[in-house]
């Protein structure tokens, strides 16, 4: 391994919290499920910024989307079972 070269783990992970906001987000969702209004209050992020990061963990399969069809519709979000362990590191 040369002194340029990162191990393949550590960047994934980089790769992954890197974007701005995205750890404070899963760290929301470590204490457990959470509405998409409360968490942009809580952090004090844009919605738009927060429905970015959301999908890209939903991609990773980090995270999860409820949708509860009520009036008005409540959007809620909760970590995975592979958000909630150490195998995606």
């Amino acid at each position: 391994m040369n002194e340029f070269e990162l191990c393949p783990r550590f960047e994934k992970v980089i790769s992954i919290l890197g974007p701005r906001w995205t750890a404070l987000i899963l760290y929301q969702l470590m204490a457990g499920p959470r509405h998409f209004r409360i968490m942009t209050e809580k952090l004090g992020v844009s919605g738009k910024t927060l429905s970015e990061r959301l999908k890209d963990l939903e991609q990773q399969d980090l995270s999860i989307r409820n949708v509860h069809p009520e009036t008005p519709v409540l959007i809620e979000y909760a970590l995975t079972e592979k958000g909630m362990s150490q195998t995606w590191i």
